[in-house]
Order: C-alpha cells, then structure tokens, then sequence
C-alpha cells in the first residue's frame, strides 16, 4: 500500500506540470484541445491525491508501523479519532492534507466554471497546477509520507499528547482550508493580469471564494484559541506565538481585501490595491506554512525542522516576485477611474481600514520574524514577547474598532457635517454612559476605560444603522418591528450580516479587553478541607483522585466552589499521563458565566493526597470571545449565503440542462 499511495502522488506531480504547462499554453494559442487537456489533468489530480490520502488514512487506521509517518504520530492504545486526525499531526501529513484540499478546491473551480469564464479559467488552471505541482513535488522528493522502515516496530510513538484534544481535530483543518482557499481568488488575480481582462469579473468569480477562506481561518483561529486556553495550562489564549501569528497575517490582509473590493464594485477604484492585496494574502498563507516548517522559529505548534524549508522560501520569493511585476506590467490597465470625492465619506473610511488592518498585520509580521533578522546581523537572537505586541498593535486596533464605528454613519461619495453630527450623538453618548457606569462600578484604569467607550461607541453606531434601516421597513410595510429587521436582513444579506460580523468583533474585543486587563491570578496550597478565596470565589478542596482510561493516566482533584458564600458547583483539574510520553499535560478545569472565567489548574500535590497545590485564574469576560466567534460564524454565513459555491454551481448547471447561457459572473 505504501507504494501504491506514493505512486499516485507522484502521476499526480507529473499530470500537474503538464496541465499547468497546457493550460497557458492553450490559453496563448488558443488551442482549445489542449485547455480540454489541462481540464482532464485537474481531474486527474484530484483522484490520484484523492487515493493516496486513504491509503495513508488506511494505514493509520491499520496501525502499519512499517511506514515511518504511521509510527512516529499513532499508537496502539491511541483512540481511532485520533488516529484520523494524525493525518495532520505531522509535517508530510499535513502537506498531503493541503495538497488535497487545492486539488478538491480546484475540482469545485472547474465545476463551476466549465461554461463560465473561458478567458480565464485556463490561466486559473495552469495557476493553481504550478502550486499544485510545487507541494506534490516535496512530498515526492523530501517529505514522502509513505517512506518506510527497514524494520517493524511493535509499537508506535504516539501522537504528541498536546494534540490529542477535540479542538485540535478541527482547527487544523480550518486553518488549511483558509490558507489554501485563498489560492484561488489569488489564481484568478493572476489569470485577470495574464488576460489583460483587468475588469471587476475576476472579483465576482471570487465573491464567495474570499468568504469562505476567510471564515475558515476565522474559526479556526478562534478553535486554535479555545485550544490553548484549556490545554496549555497558562490562563490565556493568545500569546503572540510565531504560528498564531502566522495564522493572523493572512486573516488581516483578507479582511483588508474584503472591504476593499466594495469599493472597487461600487466605485471602480482600487484596482492596483485589490489585486496587491490578495497577491500579499496568498503570500502570508504560504508564509504561514512555511513558518511552521522552518525550524527558524521556536513554537509548541511548530514541525521540526524539515529539509523542504528553503525551496518554500523559493517559491515564495518567486512567487511574489513574479506576480508583482505582472501587476507592474499591466499598470495603465489597473488605473481607478475615479478618486476620492471626500475625506468624509464611506471610501475614505474603507482605506482607512485598510491601511490599519495591514499596519496591524505588518507590526506582527515584524514581530515575528525579528529574532531572525537580529540573528543574522548581531549573531543573537532577540525575542520579541507579548508586550511589543500589546504596545504595537493595542492603539492600531482601538483605532480600527472606532473607525469601524465612524464608518456607519458616513455616506458614500460625501457626508455633510450636520448628517456626521447627526449621527454620531447617539454612538458618543453611549460610550459616554459606558465610561461613566464603569467608573461608578469602581474601574479605574484608563486604557480599559477607552478600550469599552470605543467599543461601545462602535456597537452602539451599528445597532442604529441597523435600527434606521428596520424602522424605516416597519413603517413602509407596517411589519411588526422584529419581522422588519429579519427581513431588512434577509433583503441586504450581503450588507446586514457583515454588520453583524462587525458586531462579533466588538464581543471579542470585549473579552479581550476584559480578560487582558483585570486579569486575577493566584497560586494556593490546600489541605483536605481547607478553604481559599480568590477574587469573589471560594475555594474547598475536597479529594484526590487516580484512574486509568484508554491510554493514559489520570489524577484528578475535586473542589468545591462558592460564590459570595453561596454554593456554586464543582471543579475537576487534572493532569493526564500519557503512556506512550514522558510530557504530562495539565487540564484546566474552568467554570464560565457573563462575567468572568474561574480557570483552574492542578500544578502539584503530595504522595498521600493530603495536600495540593493549584493555579487559579479569575478571567473577567473571556467567554464574549467564544460568543462573539459564533456571531462572526452567523454573520457570514448570512451574507455568503447567495453566494455560496454550491448554489452557483447548481445554478449554472440548471442553466445548461435548459439549453441556456450560463450566469456570467
């Protein structure tokens, strides 16, 4: 089996270079036997991809420890879910994982496109192959997930004990949907450039193709976040890691591209800007893997250092390299029609967004890779901790978020003063009664102070907008005000959900906010018993605990939790040991409400159970990040959904069964 499922990668490498190279050349010649060609090479490569990752799933599942890849991530004792998901518990794993996941997404582009575009999809073809061909020629030449052993082990290593969690089962695979997603609106940015079709249809074509990427790393960062937070055993979720970076540049400069195509669609401008843009986000995706990869950063979520390293810096480089002199070649093509009518105007505040989000992603990707820069001029590596990134990006947020507000009452094109006037009295007064209600509550410190006024401020802009627009509905029609606003929302999906995409990101900041600055933290030492306060809760430790599960070794300590002198519940941290690992893993046990988070962890006990130690945090908030991930997810949803690939797609193909044009873009 190991030979069938390398064998297949390595037709799938051949087939990929010749489509790539058929594709643009049909595309240049016209020649439309070999687009058809390339078009069967597509399809091709996604079977023979297809095959080779159930073989590698089979032989996980079979426990075939001949094969290197299955013995070094599985076990005998690991559960089969967990064996599943060490598909991308490793590096080789992971690479056929993201090849896979292009080779899919390319399938759904021919799909979706076969009558659609003609001009363009061969460029989108040959794009997306050369990509293709790059990740299948490192599996084939320096990271073959099907290498084997010249013996048989009788058991496995195991899969890193830190990675056997269900957030883990899921946020790889958001966070390489998200990456790898992005390769086609940056395929069909390209295949525009090499057309000299420089119009707004590649944006079209790509609507829902930024989207989806784009929650996906969404969610996945947020399920990354979740991760951390109960795995790792330190009270937060976000410590400014390399790989969380890596994971947030390409988030950043999605959400630029997002809001910069509207303007490009309404205005026709931006043009050079969109493209830039989503030539950089690819960019950073690709960075993104590279980074995890490179051993030039020190990361719990990094891979070893791997030979594959300075060929993804290649083609990285190349890759930019290329697709920006492509853009400078069709520069006169790329001109805006129009310019900027005012400062006080929705397109003005649409670039100021823009040039903030990549302010923030630029400050991280400095960040991040500023141990390396130091290393190679001063011979010492100088790391960059989280208080460069809070001092950095804290001010460039606030700003984002009030900008965000401000642009909910500007008009496109121009504003008058008195409309602006108008509109910000209710947003400036909220943020007002905020600030005031919190300094009464007895909150002292300035920063969160005007972190929660500029939020407020913004949350309170986007409920009027909303609100404006549903009233306005309900006397029009004389709904009932709640069926105005969900059909407000139904009629402008597009408009209203990412609104309340807006307002999500107004609960994360909260929580962030919250948690970062009022933050409780205490370690204590009890005996059967005994009692400890930490903030407003009360601390009984009760027993102590030793079973066995499927493999691993668990202890466990119960307590008992009290709030304000009342009884509350019950809370279980413990620390799992893991048979096939000397890593212990300590799990947080973590009751949340509205308010706060009491987080807490098991660090220490003694022989007889008499005594332990624990690490207990008060985390003020943290659960509006999690909600506010949710809302995000349904806002999305609610303003993809016309757009949805699936829907085009069985669009087109009703079109076509009726003898009909397909829908242009």
């Amino acid at each position: 089996m190991p030979v069938f499922g390398f064998s297949a990668i390595q037709i799938a490498l051949g087939l990929s270079v010749y489509g790539a190279i058929a594709a643009f050349w049909g595309a240049q010649r016209g020649r439309r036997d070999l687009i058809a060609s390339a078009r069967n090479a597509v399809y091709a490569v996604f079977g023979l991809v297809t095959l080779a990752i159930v073989t590698l799933w089979v032989l996980l599942l079979r426990s075939d420890f001949n094969v290197e890849y299955v013995a070094h991530y599985t076990n005998r004792e690991l559960p089969t879910v967990y064996k599943l998901t060490a598909l991308w518990g490793g590096n080789s794993g992971s690479l056929l994982f993201w090849l896979w996941l292009l080779a899919l997404f390319m399938l759904i582009v021919t799909l979706q496109n076969v009558r659609r575009h003609p001009d363009l999809l061969p460029y989108v073809h040959s794009v997306m192959l050369v990509v293709a061909a790059f990740f299948s020629s490192v599996l084939v030449f320096l990271a073959n997930p099907f290498a084997t052993l010249n013996f048989t082990p009788a058991d496995g290593q195991g899969l890193n004990p830190l990675l056997q969690n269900y957030w883990m089962a899921m946020h790889p695979p958001l966070l390489y949907t998200g990456y790898v997603g992005f390769t086609v609106p940056f395929a069909f940015a390209i295949a525009a450039l090499l057309s000299k079709h420089t119009d707004a249809r590649w944006l079209k074509a790509t609507r829902a193709w930024v989207v989806v990427p784009w929650l996906a790393l969404s969610i996945g960062i947020i399920l990354g976040s979740q991760w951390a937070y109960q795995e790792l055993g330190w009270g937060g979720y976000w410590g400014w890691d390399p790989v969380e970076n890596a994971s947030l540049m390409p988030w950043l400069a999605g959400t630029a591209f997002l809001h910069s195509v509207i303007i490009q669609e309404r205005r026709n401008m931006m043009k050079v800007w969109n493209v830039v843009l989503i030539i950089v986000t690819f960019g950073l995706c690709l960075l993104g893997t590279f980074l995890t990869r490179s051993g030039i950063i020190q990361s719990v979520h990094a891979f070893a250092n791997s030979p594959q390293s300075p060929y993804f810096l290649a083609f990285i480089g190349a890759v930019m390299l290329t697709s920006l002199a492509l853009v400078a070649r069709r520069w006169d093509q790329l001109r805006s029609e129009h310019e900027l009518d005012s400062l006080l105007s929705r397109e003005a505040a649409f670039v100021g967004n823009n040039l903030l989000l990549m302010g923030i992603a630029f400050a991280v990707f400095w960040g991040t890779i500023w141990p390396v820069v130091t290393e190679v001029v001063q011979n010492s590596r100088v790391t960059v901790t989280t208080p460069f990134f809070n001092r950095v990006n804290g001010p460039l947020l606030a700003g984002l978020i009030l900008l965000m507000g401000l642009t909910m009452v500007l008009g496109w094109r121009r504003t008058t003063q008195t409309a602006l006037v108008r509109g910000l009295i209710v947003p400036f007064l909220t943020a007002l009664a905020i600030v005031v209600v919190l300094v009464w509550l007895g909150l002292r410190d300035s920063y969160a102070l005007v972190g929660f006024g500029i939020i407020g401020f913004s949350t309170a802009a986007t409920v009027r907008e909303l609100h404006t627009g549903a009233a306005a509905r309900r006397r029009a029609t004389r709904e009932p005000y709640p069926l105005a606003l969900v059909n407000l929302i139904s009629k402008g999906r597009r408009r209203y959900g990412g609104y309340l995409v807006h307002i999500a990101v107004f609960m994360i900041a909260t929580g962030v906010v919250g948690s970062t600055m009022y933050q409780v933290e205490d370690e204590v030492t009890l005996r059967k018993g005994e009692s400890r306060a930490v903030g407003p809760y009360t601390l009984t430790y009760q027993t102590l605990n030793a079973y066995s599960v499927q493999n691993k070794d668990v202890v466990e300590a119960d307590l008992l939790i009290q709030e304000n002198g009342g009884l509350v519940g019950t809370l279980s941290p413990n620390r799992f040991f893991y048979r096939k690992s000397d890593q212990p893993v300590t799990e947080a046990a973590i009751r949340t409400s509205l308010r706060d988070d009491l987080y807490v962890l098991l660090a220490g006990w003694d022989e007889k159970g008499d005594s332990i130690t624990l690490k207990v945090f008060v985390n003020p908030l943290v659960v509006w990040i999690w909600l506010g991930g949710l809302c995000l997810l349904l806002g999305t949803l609610i303003s993809a959904w016309p757009v949805t690939v699936m829907r085009v797609a069985a669009y087109d193909r009703a079109a076509v069964r009726a003898g009909q044009p397909a829908r242009p873009g």
